[in-house]
């Protein structure tokens, strides 16, 4: 008799952890709270711009926010993640629209940091949506 060798999806050991959703969150939030010191002038004074810095710190804090309440909140770490990333991507999108239309500053160091942001926040989606979701198949 033939057997099914289909799968029908990861094993609950290849899905995602808690552990590396919340890693993708420290990595995002520091990777914003360094384009904030940048747009600050911390690192370079002649690329400093307050409204960039002032967007990528809200952004950053929303990010820390919600790696606290993954602790918080364990059994709703895919949820916050999903959250947290969708809200940083479509403030990273308008930072890209504002440099795109002439407002925002238009260097090549914010248009590789943009790039970073995007792929980390695409990834970081991709890995939390891969997590297991509810509180049955809660990741800690």
């Amino acid at each position: 008799m033939a057997t099914s060798t289909a799968r029908r999806g990861p094993s609950a050991a290849e899905m995602p952890s808690a552990g590396s959703i919340r890693t993708f969150l420290l990595v995002e939030s520091a990777t914003f709270l360094s384009a904030a010191a940048f747009h600050f002038g911390v690192f370079l004074p002649g690329f400093a711009h307050g409204a960039a810095a002032a967007a990528e710190s809200v952004i950053a804090s929303v990010l820390l926010g919600g790696l606290l309440a993954t602790w918080i909140r364990p059994r709703t770490v895919r949820g916050i993640a999903l959250t947290v990333q969708g809200f940083a991507l479509i403030g990273t999108f308008v930072g890209l629209f504002t440099i795109a239309i002439g407002i925002g500053p238009r260097t090549v160091p914010d248009l590789v940091i943009h790039a970073i942001m995007v792929l980390e926040l695409v990834w970081g989606l991709v890995v939390a949506g891969r997590a297991r979701a509810g509180p049955a198949g809660a990741s800690s």
